[in-house]
Formats: structure tokens, sequence, C-alpha cells
């Protein structure tokens, strides 16, 4: 993650928060197109990489006494499998391996983003945004194969009077597709909103004057980012669980 502050011509301080999320091609300086291999491509890779570390290499000797991979691991899978059940219901527990593989790719795609002159692939909505349709679409055909049309009575709320019934239809159906964004743009707006704070404190780092001040306040927002790089993944998960209960008891 670039820090770096520019000197513009006049001798002031000129900022550019925003050039940290640039998708460059990872070999030469040509256009980006399909096929090229980038920044984005290289860090999502190194953090399916670390996944595949953690929850396979780490726990391929699993003991009676943990070692610390296999206990993060351990605490890891137990989280997401009590949230799983807790949320969506037992029934939804086959999908557990999906929901838990959503969860570690993106809170180590948030972490890894953290580490200085990294790329945050979570701060793109071409990334989140596929992610987030691959959620709407699976629930929808699992809602529609569970429960065939009567998957259509999440959309009628019969508790309330039948004179809004067709109101709160179009209300609920609206909201119901507007989910994969929000979904996207909830975690994508997020990580991309407080790395490129931390990009303008350290900018201010580059005056005398104001550096011990900017310094602090990079250590704070740190700090503050770290939490919301674990806090995010856990909404989007969590999200995904409720949705998913929704596909299996579509019924107000």
């Amino acid at each position: 993650m670039a820090t770096e502050a520019h000197g513009s011509e006049e001798g002031g301080l000129v900022f550019h928060p925003m050039d940290q999320f640039i998708v460059k091609p990872l070999f030469g300086d040509g256009p980006v197109s399909f096929f090229t291999i980038t920044n984005v491509t290289l860090w999502m890779a190194v953090a399916i990489v670390a996944v595949v570390v953690l929850m396979v290499l780490g726990t391929s000797r699993r003991a009676v006494i943990p070692s610390r991979t296999q206990s993060v691991a351990e605490l890891a899978y137990g989280f997401i499998y009590k949230m799983v059940e807790d949320v969506a219901g037992k029934d939804a527990v086959g999908f557990f391996p999906y929901i838990m593989t959503l969860f570690m790719f993106i809170v180590f795609a948030n972490f890894l983003g953290l580490i200085p002159m990294s790329f945050t692939t979570t701060s793109h909505f071409a990334v989140t945004v596929v992610l987030a349709l691959l959620v709407f679409v699976t629930v929808t055909i699992v809602g529609f194969v569970k429960n065939g049309a009567k998957f259509l009575g999440l959309f009628w709320v019969s508790s309330a009077p039948l004179a809004l019934r067709p109101i709160l239809a179009v209300i609920e159906l609206i909201s119901y597709f507007v989910r994969p964004v929000s979904h996207s743009i909830r975690l994508a707006g997020n990580v991309m909103a407080g790395h490129a704070v931390i990009k303008v404190f350290a900018g201010f780092a580059a005056i005398a004057v104001v550096s011990p001040v900017s310094v602090v306040a990079i250590t704070a927002m740190y700090g503050l980012e770290v939490l919301v790089a674990f806090i995010q993944a856990y909404v989007f998960t969590i999200l995904t669980c409720v949705y998913l209960k929704d596909a299996l008891h579509p019924s107000h």
C-alpha cells in the first residue's frame, strides 16, 4: 500500500490516495485486457495460497495438543460452522464449505491488503460484485430447488393487511434484487475508504510540523483497519447465511 506524498510544482503537497487502487499489469506496461495478469491477480492468488496453507497444510498433522496453526484453523472452522448453524439452521450445514471458503478468502484478502506495498483486492467492486452475485445466484437457485413456487412466498407478507400485501411484495422484490449491490458495496466501500484515509495521513507525515500527529493518526487508523478487515469479512459471511436462511425457509 503506497503511502508517498508527491510535491507539486508550487512546492505544496498533492495527495493521490486512490493511486493505490489502480490495476496494473504484473509484467510490462501495456493495457489491461481480459487475460492480463495484474496486481489484482497476484494478490488474489496469494490469498488463496494463504488459505490453503492454513486450512490444509496447517492441519495435515493433526494432534491432540494442536500447534498454533492448527489452533487458528480449528478456531476459524468452529466459528463459521456455528454461525451457519445458528443463523441459517441445521439444514444449511451442507453449504458450510462454500460459506467457509468465502469467509477465509475475504478475511485473508483484507489482511494481506494491510501489508505495505501490497494490493487490497477486496477494495475493487469487480471482485466484491462477483462474490456477491455468486451468493445471490446460489441462494436463488437453492430457494427454487428446495421450495419450488413456494419460494415466492418470500415476497408475500402474509401477516400484513391484505390491501398492503401487493405493495409490500413490490418492495420485497426490489429489496431482493438490490441485495448483491449492497452486499458488494458494503465490503469494497469500507475497505477502500479506510485505505484512502491512511494514505492521506501518510501524505501529511512529510510535513515536519504535522508529522507527529500524522504518525499517531496512521497508527490509530491502521489498528482500526485491522478490526475492519475482520468485521467486513464477518458481515459479508453472516449476510450470506441470512440470505441462505431466506432461501431455505422463505415464508414470512
